[in-house]
């Protein structure tokens, strides 16, 4: 849902520190410090700013070598706006969007009793619409788009309905965001992967629902749930999207499908455990292995691109090799301690039980399974996996693209976080491989 590139900041990309317990805020005074701190690399001062767990969680090192590239990447500050302030569990949280050159950023911060920051993270916020573009692909003529509302009660969400013109019904398709907090739109710098998703498949007949993630609509009450699992995080609202969906006037009902990014792709199984009615899934570069081991890959390819093999960097790779054993050490029952990787214990614990290949497995409803070969967040590694595990069966595509990053967005040469950074589009040849297995299903 994405991410998620720094540890326990950033929630820029769909693959990285899921960013759960981390979603609170500060006093306003404090919060400016501490993006003015952040953006000039203060970072020894802002660390003595934080509370014993954050710097548990986040130490100077990691502070300097994961954190400090991603801000200079978002290029000069040049605005903050007043702050959204709220009362959680006896800590301040305050959201200050702030502009830079490469886009708008939310910095989330979270002061607690004593005054110390107990909580930090960004995440892309809202660009002006003209700061997107639609892709080429892209026929506006062709759908219409109206408000929607997903689930009901205390977790309703906002999202997006993007419907074909058609007089006879047509094909549906709900789109589950990554780790992270993220958007409708799963936006991620001046990128929009799933308003091109929505747009490129309306185009050829299909109509998408795309919805806020609960964490980030609910991100600082969440942040509370220590026994939060990915069932509340991602599950339970993508499978009432899709009953939502099925009801919908213009919908074939029998033709509504679950397409998952990264962590949703990953879940693309159990929900369609939990969604008998839908007629098959859609899982771009999702995991087949434990999200912590993941992780750990995405830290040890850090250290291989130009310039990343700093002390700072192998100190952090050290720090992440102990948070991914701490995971790997928990046992049911025995679930307390500080967050890890932004989530808590109970989070991890709950998740080692599901195997996203063994309830593929159960599964006879059509799966198709595609990967960027270029994505150094959810890797070739994983996609052999899957290929290993499902690639014979008669109701499984499987599909990767040479030139695809984590977003399915074209690119040369390795991947680096800083590509995120350069707008794009989902690649138009990726986009006409989901329209024509959803049509032919």
């Amino acid at each position: 849902m994405g991410n998620h590139i720094a540890a326990l900041v950033l929630a820029l990309a769909a693959v990285g520190q899921i960013g759960l317990a981390q979603a609170a805020n500060a006093p306003e005074d404090l919060a400016r410090q501490t993006i003015t701190r952040l953006v000039d690399g203060k970072y020894d001062d802002l660390y003595q700013s934080f509370s014993p767990e954050m710097r548990a969680a986040l130490p100077v090192a990691a502070l300097k070598s994961g954190v400090g590239p991603q801000v200079n990447a978002l290029g000069k500050l040049l605005e903050t706006r007043p702050p959204a302030i709220q009362q959680i569990g006896g800590n301040t949280v305050l959201i200050v969007p702030a502009k830079f050159q490469a886009m708008w950023i939310d910095f989330t911060i979270s002061v607690n009793g004593a005054g110390q920051v107990c909580g930090l993270y960004m995440k892309p916020g809202q660009a002006p619409a003209s700061d997107w573009q639609p892709p080429a692909y892209s026929r506006p003529d062709s759908f219409s788009e109206r408000a929607f509302t997903v689930g009901t009660g205390e977790w309703k969400l906002p999202g997006t309905l993007t419907i074909p013109r058609s007089r006879t019904p047509v094909p549906g398709v709900v789109l589950v965001h990554g780790s992270g907090p993220g958007d409708r739109d799963e936006t991620i710098f001046g990128n929009k992967p799933f308003r091109d998703i929505a747009e490129g498949l309306a185009s050829r007949g299909i109509a998408v629902l795309r919805y806020e993630k609960r964490t980030k609509e609910y991100g600082a009450k969440m942040a509370q749930m220590r026994n939060l699992t990915v069932e509340e995080e991602t599950v339970e609202d993508a499978v009432a999207a899709a009953s939502q969906l099925r009801a919908v006037p213009g919908i074939d009902a029998k033709r509504v499908f679950l397409l998952g990014h990264s962590l949703g792709g990953n879940l693309i199984p159990m929900m369609l455990a939990q969604a008998p009615q839908a007629a098959g899934g859609i899982a771009l570069a999702g995991e087949a292995r434990a999200f912590e081991d993941v992780t750990l890959d995405q830290f040890e390819y850090f250290l291989s691109l130009p310039g990343g093999d700093t002390p700072e960097a192998r100190k952090q790779l050290e720090e992440t090799r102990k948070a991914v054993a701490a995971i790997k050490a928990l046992q049911p029952g025995h679930e307390e301690g500080p967050p890890i990787f932004g989530a808590w214990p109970h989070y991890w614990v709950d998740l080692r039980a599901y195997s996203p290949i063994a309830q593929a497995a159960k599964s006879a409803r059509p799966l198709l399974i595609l990967q960027g070969e270029r994505d150094y967040q959810v890797t070739m590694k994983d996609f052999r996996i899957w290929q290993a595990a499902l690639g014979g069966r008669a109701n499984v595509t499987l599909k990767s693209y040479p030139a695809l990053n984590h977003l399915f967005i074209a690119g040369q040469g390795k991947s680096t976080p800083a590509e995120y950074a350069a707008p794009g589009h989902v690649s138009a040849e990726a986009i006409d491989d989901v329209a024509r297995w959803v049509l032919a299903h």
